[in-house]
């Protein structure tokens, strides 16, 4: 999955995760302790947290070099290292709380990542534990226009909708199986205007992440896409409304 490249990444989602982060960061709310940011990115949500918290008292964490690299510049502050969600390179307890924001439908094992969130945060129900994704199963995610073309031109196509965590109820789920209690389930919307049709597709013509695999896969593809993305979107301007679910769940008293 092409993420590497974080420019890019802030053009083609950043316009919509930027917004996410304030509303994310307020699923908790006065924290203790230290603060984990799990698949940071570039450091849009991990910005947020400094700006509330200060530096000192928050760690960031992603699996792409590049991501890693431009979070560092971003946030010199910041603890910024190169891992998985995972296999977390820090003690059990560590944290009052620990974020992942757009991550749990990217991990290789999301309910391994979750328990391992839940491992590093204080145990005995004082740790905090919290995510979001995109509602890409219900098709009201930043990519779903585009993907719902996809699927007139290629009906096979499902990966974005049957992603972890992007239906009602299956970040709740999913935080269950990985032990964490109390958990409770929400969501948020961001909106963004555009002035044109071209604005809105621009950054799709560059390689990043699932889109950037199937273009890539489908070349003969993007002109029947972009053609039916402009028949739904219209030439604009015009505004993209996106849902994210979120949970957020305590550490099990049992640790």
């Amino acid at each position: 999955m092409a993420f590497g490249d974080a420019g890019s990444y802030a053009r083609f989602m950043g316009r919509f995760s930027e917004p996410l982060a304030p509303a994310f960061a307020d699923v908790l709310r006065d924290l203790e302790g230290r603060i984990l940011d799990v698949g940071c990115g570039p450091g849009v949500l991990t910005q947020v947290l400094v700006d509330r918290y200060g530096a000192d008292r928050v760690d960031a964490l992603d699996p792409t070099a590049g991501f890693v690299e431009a979070a560092r510049e971003r946030l010199p502050g910041v603890d910024v290292r190169l891992g998985s969600a995972e296999a977390l390179p820090y003690a059990d307890g560590s944290y009052g709380a620990a974020y992942a924001q757009l991550v749990v439908h990217f991990m290789n094992d999301p309910v391994r990542g979750l328990a391992e969130m839940a491992r590093v945060v204080q145990p005995g129900g004082r740790g905090l534990v919290a995510a979001c994704v995109w509602d890409h199963g219900g098709g009201r995610g930043p990519l779903s226009p585009f993907w719902d073309a996809v699927a007139e031109v290629d009906p096979d196509e499902h990966r974005e909708r049957s992603s972890a965590g992007s239906t009602e109820g299956d970040l709740t789920r999913l935080f269950g199986e990985a032990g964490l209690v109390d958990v409770t389930e929400g969501s948020l919307r961001v909106k963004l205007a555009l002035d044109s049709f071209e604005e809105w597709w621009a950054p799709f013509e560059e390689s990043v992440g699932t889109v950037g695999d199937y273009l890539a896969a489908h070349p003969g593809s993007i002109g029947p896409i972009r053609d039916r993305c402009r028949e739904r979107l219209g030439e604009g301007p015009f505004e993209v409304e996106a849902d994210a679910w979120t949970a957020m769940g305590r550490s099990s008293s049992s640790r």
